[in-house]
């Protein structure tokens, strides 16, 4: 499936599926999933120099607003998994990611599709954003970059 991102490579989270992420046959629960999309929009952020607790304690939250799950072929104990993520174009207020969770081989086990809104939790105002926060646009941007390479 080919994507329209306006992230040139990847954002990569790398797993390893555990006993607790399985079901009692061994293969990765459907809650795992979504565990781990949350983890690698965690650490995408915290890369780009924005951990997550800040975003909070300025205020602001960034729920799921919408998920699409699509599995491919299942997940095991003991799978080397690489959750590829991609922030795709804004789509008004909605901030869309796409990801991949991938074996070590290329294979694509599951693909999902994840829409954001960032809203304010505190100072009574609770509606949907229109424009991120001054302290987040800098973040949000260098997300659409993607991984910048290591000098």
């Amino acid at each position: 499936m080919a994507i329209e991102s306006v992230t040139t490579s990847p954002w990569k989270l790398e797993k390893r599926v555990l006993p607790q992420h399985t079901d009692y046959a061994g293969v990765m629960w459907h809650g795992a999933y979504l565990a781990w999309l949350e983890e690698a929009r965690v650490e995408a952020l915290a890369a780009v120099g924005m951990p997550y607790c800040r975003v909070s304690g300025e205020g602001y939250e960034m729920p799921v607003v919408r998920l699409q799950l699509h599995y491919r072929q299942a997940l095991s104990h003991g799978d080397r998994v690489i959750v590829e993520s991609q922030v795709l174009p804004r789509q008004g207020v909605r901030w869309p990611w796409h990801s991949r969770f991938c074996l070590p081989d290329g294979t694509c086990a599951a693909e999902a599709e994840v829409e954001l809104v960032i809203v304010q939790s505190s100072g009574g105002g609770r509606g949907v954003l229109r424009r991120p926060p001054a302290f987040l646009a800098p973040a949000l941007a260098a997300l659409t970059q993607g991984p910048q390479p290591v000098d």
